[in-house]
């Protein structure tokens, strides 16, 4: 007959919610897996299946009780690690969609928007189709068990412990948030600048001809446009999309060594 005690099935419960916390959180944060449209009881089905593969391949585990200061503590650190690399791979669809906000705008496209529940408020379409372009392509690169690689990768670098972590990851992720702006006028440079040559040209063109009636074709005509240099820019596009998905892996992994230190 198999006996297990009170301190046996405590140290197995520990054991798995250790890491359970920080893959909880990377799950409720990171793209893909913390989309709204993904119900809660999938996402910790997902990280629960998680821990239980990765829990007896951790060494080293914390002694303190879960229900002690000391276990809230490491609490609070395991969901720091995961929100912080959650938050900062989500950056790299943030440069996406504010591309996409950038080249509606310039287009005319600004009305054209609907009730988004990931963002929880109006998206433009072309923000959401650029940003349905970028999580596919996320997909193609394997960039979601790269991520989740990452995090399990980071048990050896990143021990479960109650040791504060260190502010140079914090730096980190908030210098990554730079790249939204940067990245994301980058990333709409190229229908910037179609969309204003073509908006003087029509300009110069109201100028030869006053009774030209620029508010009739303008908008038609910037549409039109603008549809046939995005069609064009496109492929261009996903190489850059995919270039920022690896500097979005990249900066999750200076994240984590930050913390480290």
């Amino acid at each position: 007959m198999v006996e297990v005690t009170s301190a046996q099935l405590y140290g197995w419960i520990a054991a798995f919610l250790w890491p359970f916390f920080r893959l909880l959180a990377l799950i409720g944060t990171a793209p893909l897996f913390g989309e709204s449209t993904i119900p809660g009881r999938v996402k910790i089905g997902l990280a629960a299946m998680t821990a239980m593969v990765v829990s007896p391949t951790i060494s080293g585990l914390p002694v303190a009780p879960i229900y002690s200061f000391e276990g809230l503590l490491i609490i609070l650190n395991e969901v720091g690690i995961g929100l912080a690399t959650g938050f900062t791979m989500r950056l790299v669809f943030a440069v996406v969609q504010q591309a996409g906000e950038i080249i509606g705008l310039q287009m005319g496209l600004s009305f054209a928007s609907f009730f988004d529940r990931a963002s929880g408020g109006q998206t433009m379409v072309l923000s959401r189709f650029l940003n349905i372009i970028a999580m596919l392509l996320f997909l193609a690169m394997d960039g979601h068990l790269l991520m989740l690689g990452a995090l399990v990768d980071s048990f050896n670098g990143l021990p479960i412990g109650g040791t504060p972590l260190a502010a140079e990851g914090w730096h980190a992720v908030a210098r990554a948030g730079g790249m939204v702006f940067s990245s994301g006028l980058l990333l709409a440079l190229p229908m910037i600048a179609a969309l204003l040559t073509l908006n003087l040209a029509m300009g110069i063109l109201n100028r030869a001809s006053p009774q030209l009636s620029i508010f009739a074709v303008g908008f038609p005509v910037t549409l039109s446009g603008g549809l046939l240099v995005l069609m064009l820019v496109m492929p261009q596009m996903g190489n850059y999309m995919q270039h920022m998905i690896e500097s979005g892996l990249d900066a999750v992994n200076m994240v984590l060594g930050q913390f480290g230190r």
